[in-house]
């Protein structure tokens, strides 16, 4: 998994936005009392906060491979620790296992998967969600400047597009009903509303263009987002009354391992 800084501050520049795909997969876990919930990728645990709500008897445990989303985590009275999740297993005691949008980062994850699942006592729950607009304008833009000649040597052929190999619904509820899960996938496209002078750009800056940010120096840095911003409001252009239309696909997945 990647190990690119995260910026937690960032990150929750867009927290509403962000959230409501996380709320919408926690809707459709169907655990009743559930002993033990682990949120794979927690970042700063504004989330994973209010899984105390849902199951308030729960132990509620989240990891994550960034020091500095386990540090903001941590003071927002999460309990977290650093792991990269390719190290994790489910322990016996584990009734629901949540994942959102971390796994585009992991790859090998469809198999990562199967084997949670299968590790997983009957009843149990897994529950992830993942991007799927990597062939978006926004991601198409991306990749264009940096294979750019001006900028292909500078990024030493830094690939921009899912290194986890995100695949649609059917791709991964296939697989996990083989081993013995009961399997509720969808697909939903979210018409973001944003707003603001460059509001796509401030999105991917906090998670699309982050390995493109570590390779860079700051000017360099700058120089990127100065040439990608025109690139961005062209593709997305704001509207008379301010706002920018920010089409966003996401895939969920809810499995129950069978009785």
């Amino acid at each position: 998994m990647t190990t690119t800084k995260w910026n937690p501050e960032t990150y929750l520049t867009f927290a509403d936005q962000r959230g409501r795909p996380f709320h919408e997969l926690v809707a459709r876990i169907g655990a009743e009392d559930p002993r033990r919930v682990v949120d794979l990728g927690c970042g700063p645990g504004n989330l994973t906060a209010t899984l105390a709500e849902r199951w308030p008897n729960a132990r509620i445990e989240a990891i994550d491979s960034s020091p500095e989303m386990v540090d903001a985590a941590t003071a927002a009275g999460v309990r977290a620790r650093l792991c990269d999740v390719t190290a994790w297993q489910p322990d016996e005691d584990v009734d629901v296992v949540l994942s959102n949008a971390v796994l585009q980062w992991v790859p090998g994850h469809r198999e990562l998967l199967r084997g949670w699942l299968t590790r997983l006592r009957p009843g149990a729950w897994l529950a992830f969600q993942v991007p799927g607009n990597f062939d978006a304008p926004s991601h198409h833009e991306i990749r264009t400047l940096a294979g750019s000649p001006a900028w292909r040597d500078r990024l030493d052929g830094l690939a921009m597009r899912s290194p986890g190999a995100v695949l649609d619904a059917a791709g991964y509820a296939t697989p996990l009903a083989a081993v013995g899960a009961d399997v509720d996938a969808w697909e939903t496209t979210y018409v973001q509303r944003l707003t603001g002078e460059d509001p796509v750009l401030d999105w991917v800056s906090g998670t699309a263009l982050r390995p493109i940010k570590s390779v860079l120096t700051q000017a360099g840095w700058a120089e990127f987002r100065a040439e990608l911003g025109p690139r961005l409001r062209t593709a997305y252009p704001r509207q008379a009354d301010g706002v920018t239309w920010f089409p966003f696909r996401r895939i969920f997945v809810v499995a129950r391992r069978r009785d």
